[in-house]
């Protein structure tokens, strides 16, 4: 019996009692908030990597999906020498005393110059990289010295209090919750979007990559760690895939998101498609259990390779033109 099947179906159904959806919405956030040495994890690993593919390792505005109840990805970045963040989310689970407490870790971490937490401490923080030295050689003493100025740790902290404040300040952040809305910052603004095991809750997955390419400077560049797996509702990894559309309707329930059950391949087409060029594709693979006569119809031809892609971390550049 597939136990984990019908949590997921009560838990979906579960939903549509009053009142029990938005105190499950807020505890869901909570419970997967973030450590300052997770945040400081995750920054330096897009940090490094970008580093690795020639992409420029200072972006001076920064934006990610998904930060869930901790903007401390961001804070890393803006402490490593960027100026302006926007956080995006689709529901407000932002924890201002949580933020700065974990902005001080951070200032903290980055001040002993504290190596990067590895797989050991975080198996779930990908990719793994072949040195988790802190990374002198893209943040130089120069660099950080400039960047962890007491007054400018001080307008970080400023910022973090008054968010979307619009006043020109030395350091800005803006978090919007919802964010679906093109206008909602300039086109060809942002130098770098990050994501981390975000953009499998994504419905629509065409227009998100549609507005990330938007917002992005022509050569900006987007960082992605991309989870395929099931997130604990099937038996199997990827027994999400043997779902009929109706149950899945039944699992999900009202949430504002849950799984889009896309496969790998299909966020790589859409990249190329909008008009980016996939510089880094590090796929985690795992084997498949399912057999393809119980997958539900519209995966039963998923690709080997889909099939068994359970993880990836992907960097695409934005580029100048359609010619490139």
């Amino acid at each position: 019996m597939n136990f984990k099947k019908y949590i997921a179906l009560s838990r979906g159904i579960a939903t549509y009692i009053p009142g029990l959806h938005a105190h499950m919405t807020q505890i869901f956030g909570t419970i997967f908030g973030r450590s300052a040495r997770y945040c400081y994890s995750r920054w330096l690993r897009h940090l490094t990597m970008a580093h690795k593919n020639g992409f420029p390792n200072k972006p001076n505005v920064i934006a990610e999906l998904g930060p869930g109840d901790s903007l401390g990805v961001g804070f890393a970045a803006l402490l490593s020498g960027s100026n302006k963040f926007y956080a995006f989310d689709v529901v407000k689970y932002n924890n201002p005393k949580k933020n700065l407490k974990i902005f001080d870790e951070l200032v903290d971490l980055f001040k002993r110059r504290e190596n990067i937490p590895n797989e050991i401490r975080f198996p779930e923080v990908e990719p793994y990289i072949k040195s988790y030295e802190f990374p002198g050689h893209i943040l130089t003493e120069t660099r950080l010295n400039e960047a962890l100025r007491p007054e400018r740790i001080e307008s970080i902290r400023n910022a973090i209090i008054n968010l979307n404040n619009a006043e020109e300040n030395e350091i800005q952040i803006f978090y919007f919750a919802p964010w679906y809305n093109s206008a909602i910052i300039k086109e060809e603004s942002v130098d770098m979007i990050f994501s981390n095991a975000v953009l499998e809750h994504v419905d629509d997955l065409k227009y998100t990559y549609e507005l990330l390419h938007r917002w992005l400077k022509p050569g900006g560049f987007m960082s992605h760690q991309i989870n395929f797996e099931c997130h604990e509702i099937a038996k199997e990894w990827n027994g999400h895939w043997t779902y009929s559309d109706f149950v899945w309707r039944l699992i999900r329930g009202k949430r504002s998101f849950l799984l889009n059950r896309d496969p790998h391949s299909t966020h790589i087409e859409l990249m190329k498609k909008i008009g980016f060029k996939i510089v880094c594709d590090i796929k985690v693979k795992k084997v498949s259990k399912i057999q393809r006569k119980k997958m539900a119809p519209r995966f039963r031809n998923l690709s080997e390779e889909d099939l068994t892609t359970s993880r990836a971390f992907i960097q695409a550049i934005k580029k100048n033109n359609w010619a490139e």
